[in-house]
């Protein structure tokens, strides 16, 4: 008996010990923020932690490498670089997918083709990856949503509009997919059509309007319990001054978090929902910051002569709460400096 006893307490002793530090591990992952520095003298990936500590370059590639999007498991990061040297029909660099460890190692292509793929988010599951590309082609400047699995195959068109669906952001319930557009029926000013936040099934369909502003809202970003959505506006009528809003996922209850008179863009949540991330130009220069999802106590996290921008925070599907008692699923938003 007191061989069981002890052995039972061994077991029990295993298992606090294993949650721990799994609880360890998660925590340390959640201190992650992914961006775009051109503080190596032209476009790289970065990963800093979430004070801004401890900036790392993880690209050192001589080509342009933007936009980071963390695999659920934070093992990988999944970007956009023209690296190959291509142009588009539009003569710009040509962007493609790529994929690689957190600490920078194995890149890996996982687009091909003549046109932009940009832009892309994992789903909660890490099984798959949306992103946008203007490949089809088949009228002006044409883009469309995407998915492909996580190694690049089994690539399928989600949307099929007249002008641009973009910037998608996968659910982390994994249901839906955020994603802006401009369509028929919406308002125009001196660009044009405007941008509307729209939301779909993860398969395409159920495609719905969540936003009807006069002027533009632009690249949503879902909060970790997937009840909120943050995306960027000029709906002040400003065309060079964005502010980052925030929203209820049925379009509803739409609030300014910024209420600056410069360039507020690409929101990212932190892994407990608290806090905001997100690039600015409010001191001349894009950095990075970070507020409470409320907007309050903006706080400098890159403070670097060079531009950095798109953070992307890394949120693990087991999320650890501030209080440490709560867990949460979350997958990643995409982040756009456009």
């Amino acid at each position: 008996m007191h061989r069981k006893y002890n052995l039972a307490h061994f077991i029990l002793a295993s298992v606090v010990v294993l949650g721990l530090t799994l609880l360890m591990i998660c925590v340390d992952a959640q201190a992650r923020i992914a961006f775009t520095s051109g503080r190596s003298g032209n476009a790289e990936i970065y990963v800093m932690d979430a004070d801004g500590g401890n900036p790392r370059n993880l690209t050192n590639h001589p080509d342009g490498d933007a936009n980071p999007a963390w695999t659920p498991d934070g093992k990988r990061i999944v970007f956009m670089s023209d690296r190959d040297g291509h142009v588009n029909v539009r003569n710009s660099p040509n962007y493609e997918i790529y994929v690689m460890d957190a600490d920078g190692g194995n890149q890996l292509n996982l687009t091909n083709d003549a046109n932009d793929d940009r832009d892309p988010s994992w789903s909660p599951d890490g099984k798959r990856i949306v992103f946008s590309s203007d490949r089809d082609n088949d009228r002006d400047h044409n883009i469309e949503i995407y998915v492909m699995d996580a190694d690049g195959g089994n690539q399928q068109r989600l949307t099929n509009n007249l002008t641009e669906d973009e910037y998608p952001s996968w659910s982390p319930d994994g249901n839906r997919i955020a994603f802006s557009a401009r369509r028929e029926g919406h308002f125009e000013n001196e660009l044009g059509i405007t941008y509307e936040i729209y939301v779909m099934d993860a398969d395409g369909g159920n495609q719905q309007r969540l936003t009807e502003n006069r002027n533009n809202d632009w690249n949503p970003s879902w909060s970790p319990d997937s009840q909120r959505i943050a995306f960027m506006s000029d709906r002040k009528g400003d065309v060079v001054n964005w502010d980052i809003y925030v929203m209820d996922a049925d379009g509803g209850n739409p609030q300014n978090l910024t209420e600056n008179r410069v360039y507020d863009s690409s929101p990212s949540w932190s892994p407990d929902g608290k806090r905001i991330a997100f690039f600015s130009f409010r001191d001349e220069n894009a950095e990075i910051y970070v507020m409470d999802a409320d907007g309050g106590n903006p706080q400098n996290l890159t403070n670097n002569p060079h531009s950095d921008s798109a953070p992307a925070w890394f949120n693990s599907p087991l999320s650890v709460s501030a209080a440490g008692k709560q867990f949460t699923m979350w997958g990643r938003l995409k982040q756009v400096d456009r």
